[in-house]
């Protein structure tokens, strides 16, 4: 299981290496390039399914919609 995700900001594009929590969903990011406040798009548990390089840890084990509620 990865830990580590680039969540890549869809205004300006700027790219941070993050660390994801285990234990909760990460519902809201702030961009560290623009400041934009990031949500997950429709469909989507946490900002590292919407914006991540790779997937929250549930999603990686379970696959889509096994994440948190």
């Amino acid at each position: 299981m990865q830990l580590e995700s680039i969540l890549t900001c869809p205004r300006c594009s700027h790219q941070a290496d993050e660390q994801m929590p285990t234990d909760a969903c990460q519902f809201f990011y702030v961009c560290k390039g623009c400041g934009e406040r990031l949500k997950p798009l429709a469909g989507d548990c946490c900002v590292f399914c919407s914006y991540g390089s790779v997937p929250c840890p549930p999603v990686q084990e379970s696959g889509k919609g096994a994440c948190c509620r």
